[in-house]
């Protein structure tokens, strides 16, 4: 795996010398450049890929975004506020158009730059959001960026500039950018007071799809633990905080129910409650504040849907958690509604697995679920799963799951499940996908399959014996 990296210079002097020393055609040079580099290991998505022309490179011309860049800089360094809506908006432009020209920016000590130029306009909010806008764009990767004073300025405009739309969604943005993959940054916002400002915002703002869908996915990402710099982070805690101090579940459900024709918005929402549902009591409240009722409805009304049908199933195998939950989904009609979803969107991996796992949570333990899974048709449409993706390892690993505990207390169910050629198919998993290996055979074991069960410790000194 490409683990090196070398600055936008080297890159830039490499496709100069094969444009100069070996005549190549500008698009040429880069071509050859970009595999020159790729073929010794580097790493190029911190570069820039794009041709300096000659003239350009005689005349110390700079890439677009530094370009961009410092005339903001000159704009501030004259305070000309009337000059830097527009050199705002063409920095953000370059730095959206991918990684390389925010990482090139942010060498040349960009976001200090945009950082000022942000406190210069917090008293005219038109062009204060075009400043914002470029911090999200830069942050959008590159969370170490945030400092201090920028968690204190992103905290400040979601404070004072509550009732302006396109601020909120914005600086939530920006936000979510610092977020991501980064504990430390999670922990200062939260400690700042975030939560309330993005819950606040959802309620505030509850007819606005782009808040609203902003602010969920932002709540979520409080919720991630994905820095794997820290050993431990505080995603559980968060979810806590969310649910327990800012009403986090009511106000998602609720915000919900105003868009009950936009998938995008609901998409988000219903992944959000996934997030949330991280213990036994909060499973059942989503269940008591008439979350699972309105996400039975949504799966039936939007079963085309298949982004929205995904988090839907998401968040069924999240509630499920709680065995009372289970019930309640079963009565509810959830499984044979799981069922139509796997079938109707059999050719997506992502929906073939959520539904499983779905399923496979409201069999743990429940004989008289496993009933209705197996009568509603839930064994065979696993199997089908099986054999459509028989690559995907999630989908094998979820499938072998719901086959194991539709049988571990219905014994009786074997014979039927492999009559349907579960044997076969469990056995394929097993051998092309090593991380199924160990749910395969318990599934084979459990159907009173033939399988070798490797005993890896005996109790006797002399460590582990395979």
């Amino acid at each position: 795996m490409a683990s090196r990296r070398i600055t936008q210079e080297t890159f830039d002097t490499v496709v100069q010398e094969n444009m100069i020393e070996f005549e190549m055609e500008p698009e040429e040079a880069l071509s050859e450049a970009i595999q020159q580099f790729e073929s010794q290991g580097v790493d190029l998505i911190n570069v820039v890929k794009v041709v300096q022309n000659r003239a350009a490179e005689a005349s110390n011309q700079k890439h677009n975004v530094l370009q961009a860049l410092e005339a903001l800089q000159k704009a501030l360094d004259l305070l000309a506020l009337d000059e830097m809506g527009d050199h705002l908006t063409n920095f953000t432009e370059q730095c959206s158009l991918n990684f390389a020209h925010r990482h090139l920016a942010a060498e040349k000590s960009a976001y200090p730059t945009v950082l000022a130029t942000c406190r210069q306009l917090m008293s005219d909010p038109p062009s204060l959001l075009k400043g914002v806008q470029a911090l999200s764009a830069l942050l959008d990767g590159q969370p170490d960026l945030l400092d201090p004073e920028g968690q204190r300025l992103l905290l400040e405009i979601l404070k004072h500039h509550r009732d302006h739309t396109a601020l909120n969604v914005t600086a939530i943005r920006a936000v979510r950018h610092s977020c991501l993959k980064h504990e430390q940054n999670r922990q200062e916002l939260v400690q700042g007071g975030v939560l309330a400002l993005l819950t606040g915002a959802i309620v505030n703002h509850g007819a606005q799809a782009d808040v609203v869908k902003e602010a969920g996915s932002a709540l979520r990402v409080m919720t991630y633990d994905d820095d794997i710099r820290v050993p431990f982070g505080r995603a559980h805690d968060h979810a806590k905080l969310i649910v327990m101090e800012h009403d986090g579940l009511r106000i998602v459900i609720e915000a919900a129910k105003a868009f009950t024709d936009n998938p995008s918005v609901l998409s988000e929402l219903c992944c959000t409650l996934s997030r949330l549902a991280v213990r036994n009591e909060f499973c059942q409240d989503i269940v008591d504040l008439g979350g699972l009722n309105f996400m039975v409805a949504l799966l039936a009304d939007c079963i085309d849907h298949r982004e929205l049908v995904k988090q839907v199933l998401g968040a069924f195998r999240a509630i499920a958690g709680n065995d009372e939950v289970k019930d309640a989904i079963i009565n509810a009609g959830g499984t044979d509604l799981i069922v139509l979803a796997m079938n109707r969107h059999m050719g997506s991996p992502q929906i073939c697995e959520q539904g499983c796992a779905a399923l496979g949570m409201f069999a743990l333990r429940k004989p008289e679920n496993c009933s209705v899974i197996m009568e509603g048709g839930g064994a065979l449409m696993a199997l089908q799963a099986m054999k459509t993706h028989p690559a995907e390892v999630h989908v094998q690993k979820q499938a072998c799951m719901l086959l194991r505990n539709l049988v571990a207390r219905n014994p009786a169910f074997s014979q039927l499940i492999l009559e349907m050629g579960a044997e076969m198919l469990i056995l394929q998993a097993k051998t092309t996908h090593q991380d199924c290996e160990d749910l395969a055979k318990a599934a084979l074991r459990d159907l009173g399959c033939k399988v070798e069960l490797h005993e890896l410790w005996t109790g006797q000194k002399g460590g582990i014996s395979h």
